[in-house]
């Protein structure tokens, strides 16, 4: 097999010749652009299994980059190289989809850290489309009914409407029914939740340069974007009634018109949409339009919660120790029988999702490497049980499916228990982020984003 190849994309030529050499020695292809235009070529030209850009090019941004690689090259991580201290640039670079950051001066050993990361991120998500089907792990009869449903799906081109509640997976579903399916077209995900709605019409359809204020040049909407493949609407139960009406219309006439434009565009999308509430309810209270819900839910395919495959949950437990023992370059942790009947009796009201943040936690609390009941601190079924229903304040409009609304209830113990978690590794690291990470068992990157989110100083 030939060595994977690299595109770095900066400006300065000190940079791109010490990342071509760095690189060269790991035995990787380098290929280099030192602006936008360059890079567009090469990415329209070759496959790269990694590319490093630049945030300030000649001709433009390294962001645009980004989100071009993004869009239609999701199986290439990209990796921003920023400015030492330009934290904004380094958190726009990854809202855009970038995997990491570098900073100039460019420290070698992280470098080659962050490029073995990448490359195995890489691999994985190959083998993973290459064998979709087995990212769905387990073996219960709910999950092999859910694998032969998916592809059947895959083959069609009707709209399908994922319901289930929050943290079961519904966006692998989506991207298993386009990876199995005939369309060469990029898979497109947007959380409809969290567009501002003064702007779902620009991001959704586009705009023409001078239509508004700020519009300093043409854009292209989402659905341009998954011309030829997929757009996932997740928590589509968020969409305004006005955007509903629109959307409506770009369904049924498979053409949109950009903001400013005078013609309308042609495209060729499948549409897959998700929420955890309860559609049909919101239907029938006026929430969410009728002509669209039958639209959108041509087929309704159900992921089920964690709690009626309670026979995969060892399995799934066993694949997460194994990942995050991988990240840390430590051996796996392994459950003690009582940790593992104590998950089996857990109602796990977030799902898949907060397996997962159990065992993450756990993995950083326990001694030994060994994961005991006590290190898993689940929340005590009595208070499950409250926490799962919802409060008698809750508007119909806020309608979830049984289970969602725990969730909620949820939030500031998970974040005390992160806080906790955090601050003992910090101080047992003498305040060294890096070892304090590593102890954690999560990236760096990692790491500091959750600092900030818990206004850890």
């Amino acid at each position: 097999m030939s060595n994977p190849s690299v595109l770095v994309v900066d400006d300065e030529r000190d940079i791109r010749e010490l990342l071509t050499i760095t690189l060269g020695r790991m035995g990787l292809l380098v290929e280099t652009a030192s602006n936008v235009a360059e890079a567009k070529q090469h990415l329209a030209e070759s496959r790269y299994a990694l590319c490093f850009t630049d945030m300030r090019l000649p001709d433009g941004s390294g962001q645009e980059i980004i989100e071009l690689i993004a869009a239609e090259y999701p199986e290439t991580p990209v990796a921003m190289i920023t400015a030492y201290g330009n934290v904004d640039a380094a958190v726009n670079a990854l809202k855009a989809g970038a995997f990491d950051f570098v900073s100039k001066p460019v420290d070698i050993n992280m470098l080659r850290q962050l490029v073995h990361t990448a490359l195995r991120l890489a691999e994985e998500k190959k083998a993973e489309i290459a064998g979709g089907e087995q990212r769905i792990l387990g073996d219960s009869d709910v999950i092999r009914e859910l694998r032969t449903t998916i592809t059947k799906l895959a083959r069609s081109q009707a709209p399908v409407y994922i319901s289930g509640e929050s943290g079961v997976g519904k966006e692998l579903v989506a991207r298993l029914i386009h990876e199995q399916g005939p369309r060469s077209g990029p898979f497109v995900p947007v959380n409809c939740g969290a567009i501002p709605t003064e702007l779902m019409e620009s991001e959704f359809f586009g705009h023409k340069r001078g239509s508004f204020t700020g519009a300093q040049a043409d854009k292209e909407g989402l659905f341009q974007t998954a011309n030829g493949g997929t757009l996932f609407l997740d928590e589509v139960a968020e969409l305004p009634v006005h955007m509903q009406v629109k959307l409506l219309r770009v369904i049924q006439e498979k053409a949109v018109r950009p903001i400013g434009g005078r013609a309308e565009v042609q495209v060729d999308v499948r549409i897959l949409s998700a929420t955890h509430k309860n559609l049909g309810k919101l239907v029938e209270i006026g929430h969410f339009r009728q002509d669209l819900y039958y639209r959108i839910n041509v087929i309704e395919l159900r992921v089920p919660p964690l709690r009626e495959r309670r026979e995969d949950i060892p399995k799934l437990a066993g694949h997460v120790l194994a990942r995050l023992a991988e990240a840390s370059g430590q051996p796996p942790a392994k459950l003690t029988p009582d940790a593992l009947a104590a998950m089996l009796s857990y109602s796990f009201p977030g799902n898949v999702r907060e397996l997962e943040n159990v065992l993450e936690r756990a993995v950083a609390l326990c001694e030994g490497n060994t994961i005991r009941p006590a290190d898993l601190r689940l929340v005590p079924a009595p208070a499950a049980a409250r926490a799962s229903k919802a409060p008698s304040h809750v508007s119909e409009e806020d309608t979830t499916e049984t289970g969602d609304v725990s969730e909620v209830g949820l939030d500031n113990y998970m974040s005390s228990l992160e806080r906790d978690a955090i601050e003992k590794a910090l101080q047992e690291t003498r305040y060294n982020k890096t070892a304090a990470a590593k102890k954690l068992g999560i990236t760096f990157r990692a790491l500091r984003y959750k600092l900030k989110k818990l206004g850890i100083e």
